[in-house]
């Protein structure tokens, strides 16, 4: 069963908002490319419009055009598909700067690269006195720009460090770039042999790829607060002396008098003024039963008016209102997934003070040995190079790559840099029901007649609410009956007479049933339940007999129905938890030392996924939850989730095994170093067999079953 859109906006509501000339929308629901061909068919024939694009991978939609924004909305509608209005400022969305200049730099120093190698060659081969220096002096002009230039990103961040007294993997691979370019500068001024700024820039250009596939895995990434501020109502419909006037909502002010058209959400907490109201508060709690409000009840900003009009009084505005509050705990708890160490940095810790020592006590010790500074410079800067955490720095991000070249294969989009390091430390899963372990499904209308059919769509059609709106579309071919005197009844059901019989569709409880969930009654014979509104994920039994984990399922939705889903995963649940009660459960489970997963889809878990140690969210999830996630199923179901565990705990054994061969690479290497032997030049050699030798073991991801 699916609810009610939590963003959708009423054309009264939303039109002066959306009424430019490109509007986007979030589009949930689509899952292939016959979801886009139907929608760029559909909105093609609407009035002004004058281009559409459908972004899968984003679920979102961009129409050009003098058009309406709540008339693509309703047309959306129309053709079957949920719209989610956004802001596009608000999101901050742009081109990804930073990794475009990550890959110009790489580009840079790998051609300089080449060329001074070619140069070099000359060199080797032989080349003395002015042809030498010649050779010598055009390798400077080429690797002091691009050194200069490409070296940046290290450069920034290792001032950063310094500048709060920290070392981090920067401080050593600026050293030692400025020191291999900064002595090859004096030795070519000096006419000296040897000069190495080819050992300089291979430096820049190994480590600047493993810094770009770094950026490629954190890219992914977005702020789930700002997709939740980009579903924020923009206007409002404010009541002033009878008249009613169209606003921003960032002009309401306490006390003021709101209307609500049907279909629109509500743009700020505030007291319900009409006699009464149903409303849909699922982006709350989960649950898509509609709930009934009266006069005086509090409404809250996002729900949905199911029913007439309403009228209220506001309570609480701006950053007060719920919407906002739910995007602060949000980023609350990004900013403590933001704080957990990565592996490669928790190694920076120790090995960066390593290599700076050892550098240091080759400098001093050549240069008290033999009096010659130049000389124990040379060996002090072949230490900090053949030392260089190039390998390091590679170790993670290489295996990363792969495993998530591995993850997407298999339908599983990874987003966040360390979400695989965590999910390797997992040890409980946390569960949403609605959307995750159950999904929407075309009732099972087998058992009835075509009166009791026709019956029935005669009083689901005259409801907003989203099962009688799944019971419209499952009876789509049916003819309604003449059922009249047709009256609904705030969240109990809808009632009407069919000839002389009164007939009645709605909760099991109030038809004086033992079923939890929507029966339809004629005259006095007993209810008849109507089943198959919700169904498992196809998967999920599986993977819950699989993990060796402990699970369990909190959801917003009520006990019975709640239960009912429970007992068949076999799993223990917590119903009726609102998103703070989610993320209460998740803390009480860190206090006992657990590592939680959570797996979950709506609004009302966006925070949850965004505090768990890590977090998997369906793609047919809200955007919202998408970003707050690490891990997006693109399929259907969630039968491989224990693969994505297992790949998880194999990228965390392989960066551990880069690690042992970088520390085996600088055992044999540092001594040699240390003793005279490797010029600085060897050193970037042997430093780049490092590297080398980490990519390769880092494919092996690819064989992991």
């Amino acid at each position: 069963m699916t609810a009610a859109c939590p963003a959708c906006v009423g054309a009264s509501a939303g039109s002066d908002a959306m009424s430019a000339s490109n509007v986007q929308f979030s589009l949930p629901s689509i899952h292939c490319a016959a979801c886009i061909g139907k929608i760029e068919r559909g909105l093609a024939r609407v009035k002004g419009v004058v281009d559409v694009r459908v972004n899968l991978s984003l679920k979102r939609l961009s129409v050009h055009g003098p058009v309406d924004g709540a008339v693509i909305q309703s047309a959306l509608q129309d053709l079957g598909f949920e719209a989610y209005p956004l802001d596009m400022t608000a999101l901050e969305t742009g081109r990804d700067t930073q990794g475009r200049a990550l890959l110009l730099r790489v580009a840079i120093a790998g051609f300089a690269m080449m060329n001074v190698m070619l140069l070099s060659v000359a060199v080797w081969s032989g080349a003395t006195d002015a042809t030498r220096d010649l050779f010598h002096l055009i390798s400077a002009c080429i690797a002091l720009p691009v050194v200069a230039y490409c070296g940046q990103p290290f450069f920034e961040n290792a001032l950063g460090a310094l500048r709060v007294r920290r070392l981090n993997m920067d401080v050593p691979i600026s050293l030692a770039i400025i020191l291999a370019t900064g002595m090859s500068l004096y030795e070519t001024l000096q006419s000296g042999a040897h000069a190495y700024f080819d050992a300089a820039l291979s430096l820049t250009f190994f480590l600047l790829i493993g810094r770009y596939m770094d950026h490629q895995m954190r890219s992914a990434a977005r702020s789930a607060a700002k997709e939740l501020t980009a579903l924020e109502v923009h206007s409002a419909q404010r009541l002033a002396d009878g008249n009613v006037q169209t606003v921003p909502v960032s002009e309401l002010a306490v006390g003021d008098q709101v209307l609500v058209p049907s279909g629109a959400r509500v743009p700020v907490d505030g007291v319900l003024m009409s006699p009464q109201a149903l409303t849909d508060r699922s982006f709350l709690t989960g649950e898509s039963a509609a709930q009934s409000v009266v006069a005086e009840d509090r409404v809250q900003a996002g729900e949905i008016n199911l029913g007439m009009p309403i009228e209220l009084r506001a309570t609480a505005v701006g950053d007060d209102a719920s919407l906002r509050q739910m995007a602060a705990l949000v980023e609350v708890a990004e900013n403590g997934r933001n704080s957990y160490t990565a592996l490669a940095d928790r190694a920076a810790q120790i090995y960066a003070p390593a290599v700076h020592l050892l550098a240091l006590f080759a400098f001093i010790g050549w240069w008290v040995a033999t009096q010659d500074p130049r000389l124990a410079l040379n060996i002090a800067i072949a230490v900090l190079i053949i030392t260089c955490p190039c390998a390091l720095g590679l170790a993670v991000p290489a295996v990363s790559t792969a495993a998530i070249s591995r993850l997407f294969s298999k339908g599983y989009l990874v987003k966040h840099a360390t979400a695989l390091e965590r999910l390797a430390e997992v040890t409980h899963v946390v569960l949403d029901k609605t959307g995750t372990v159950t999904v929407p499904s075309t009732p099972d209308m087998a058992a009835f007649s075509n009166t009791q059919k026709a019956v029935i769509k005669a009083l689901a059609q005259q409801s907003l609410h989203p099962k009688s709106r799944a019971l419209v579309t499952a009876l789509a071919d049916v003819t309604p009956a003449n059922v009249t005197h047709i009256q609904e009844l705030s969240g109990l059901g809808v009632q009407g007479r069919f000839g002389e019989f009164s007939v009645r569709l709605g909760q099991g409880s109030w038809l004086g049933a033992d079923f939890d969930g929507l029966g339809l009654q004629l005259a006095e014979a007993p209810p008849k339940a109507i089943d198959g509104l919700e169904t498992l994920r196809p998967g999920v039994q599986q993977v819950l007999a699989q993990i060796d984990l402990p699970c369990e399922i909190l959801t917003g939705d009520s006990a019975l129905p709640a239960q009912r889903i429970a007992e068949q995963v076999s799993v223990p649940v917590t119903s009726e938890a609102r998103p703070d009660d989610k993320l209460a459960r998740l803390d009480a489970l860190k206090q006992t030392g657990a590592q939680v997963l959570m797996i979950g889809d709506g609004l009302n878990d966006t925070a949850a996924l965004a505090a768990a140690h890590a977090s998997i969210a369906p793609a047919s999830a809200l955007e919202a939850s998408r970003s707050a996630s690490d891990i997006v199923a693109l399929s259907e179901d969630f039968a491989d989730v224990p693969m994505i565990l297992r790949v998880a705990k194999a990228t965390r054994d392989l960066s551990k095994q880069n690690f042992a061969i970088a520390a085996v690479y600088n055992c044999i290497a540092v001594p040699v170093a240390l003793a005279g032997f490797a010029t600085p030049l060897a050193a970037a050699l042997a430093m780049s067999l490092s590297s080398i030798t980490v990519l390769l073991n880092s494919q092996r991801m690819r064989s992991v079953r």
